[in-house]
């Protein structure tokens, strides 16, 4: 929680700016549980650890781990044998796995359960004899290893409105679908609406997929979005979840909204003309990024701080049994 208004003695040399805190913002549960992976690994195993591709879509937290002793590659035959490798939160395809246990290496799967959930729910589909529509973005790691899970052609992705106008059943299939757990939920209900439209059989999944995390920081930031000048989201570019939290604050009607990874992107030509700014960070960045931010715009502003009311979340995972021994 961020500490209320402090006094400042060179405050009467600056200019007001309220700052409004997104409530829930940050770390969710499933990028915690795989930080923590990657942590204990190291810490039972020593380094190095390898990681197959980024944990999780930041690049302060890739770069810590790294100093802890993680090696971030991209494909297993990258990894020697004998040293343990850790999946990323994204999940994997189902070859990847398979090819670890094929070579005897000792692997961590980090996938977010949540994601996990997905493909439990589309080999469900597939052994229904149902073809697959997975709402998501081409080539993010989710999606791969979501399209991974079954073979080849049980899937289309769908990724915009227009590709739900062209979708065509393939012969006389059964459907289904399925999204991508860090879709903007508004977008997402604008392809189910057309997909819908045109196949009205097509049967919802047990839960909604898009992830608890995502949905309740997207609904922070529209109650930042009605009232601030300028949203700032902390949150590295390569991360879905946080380029999803500026076009929603920009949809919500703040009149600006910008992604950084740190106080050091800040541009303070921003800042012209800004009286509310608003502040959150996407599911993978670190609350210690945020405290920069403040602290950097509280050298040049004279500084009210208020945090949104929002969902509070008690959610936790539980680590592979390997590390809890």
């Amino acid at each position: 929680m961020i500490s209320p208004v402090s006094a400042d003695p060179h405050a009467m040399s600056k200019r007001p700016l309220t700052i409004r805190m997104a409530t829930p913002r940050g770390f969710c549960a499933g990028v915690d549980r795989a930080i923590q992976i990657v942590e204990r690994a190291i810490e039972k195993y020593g380094a190095p650890v390898y990681v197959r591709h980024e944990i999780v879509h930041n690049r302060h937290v890739v770069e810590r781990l790294k100093a802890l002793g993680a090696v971030f590659v991209k494909e297993l035959d990258e990894c020697p044998d004998d040293r343990p490798v850790v999946f990323s939160a994204h999940g994997v395809p189902k070859s990847v796995p398979a090819t670890a246990k094929s070579r005897q290496m000792l692997y961590l799967d980090a996938t977010c359960p949540l994601v996990s959930k997905v493909h439990v729910e589309a080999e469900r589909n597939f052994k229904n004899n149902r073809h697959i529509i997975l709402i998501g973005h081409a080539g993010h790691p989710e999606v791969v290893g979501t399209m991974g899970q079954l073979p080849e052609g049980a899937i289309s992705l769908v990724e915009t409105v227009e590709d739900a106008e062209k979708f065509e059943r393939p012969g006389d299939a059964l459907l289904a679908y399925a999204t991508q757990t860090t879709l903007s939920v508004d977008d997402t209900s604008q392809i189910l609406a057309v997909l819908k439209r045109r196949f009205p059989e097509l049967p919802d999944p047990h839960k909604e997929d898009i992830c608890y995390a995502t949905t309740n920081r997207q609904e922070a930031v529209k109650k930042l979005g009605d009232g601030c000048d300028l949203v700032l989201v902390v949150g590295s570019k390569n991360s879905s979840n946080s380029a999803r939290l500026v076009d929603v604050a920009l949809t919500a009607g703040a009149k600006a909204a910008r992604l950084v990874d740190d106080a050091s992107d800040v541009d303070w030509s921003w800042f012209d003309g800004v009286n509310t700014l608003g502040i959150t960070a996407g599911a993978s960045a670190p609350e210690p990024l945020v405290e920069g931010l403040i602290e950097a715009v509280r050298q040049r502003f004279d500084v009210t701080l208020t945090e949104d009311d929002g969902a509070r979340e008690t959610i936790t995972f539980k680590l592979p049994r390997l590390l809890q021994e």
